[in-house]
């Protein structure tokens, strides 16, 4: 499961960032804001079209990603 499919008020737990080429920049930018292995997630909101964006709550903060970006997120599993 990865983050743009879970479901508005899930939460889970980050496994990994999955980079899509070598040096892929917004995985490397996702790990920095720190979507790390361990780290609790939650889906606050999304858009009203598509679902774009999804605002996911990260510890104490807030951050809207595109769906391209969440779909580098692998979740280990639902709380």
């Amino acid at each position: 499961m990865t983050l743009d499919t879970l479901p508005k008020g899930a939460q889970a737990v980050v496994s990994q960032v999955v980079a899509r080429m070598e040096n892929d920049p917004i995985a490397t930018r996702l790990g920095e804001l720190g979507f790390i292995p361990g780290a609790s997630v939650e889906i606050v909101a999304t858009g009203p079209v598509g679902r774009d964006p999804i605002a996911v709550r990260l510890g104490s903060s807030r951050f809207a990603l595109r769906r391209g970006e969440a779909s580098r997120i692998a979740l280990k599993h639902d709380f």
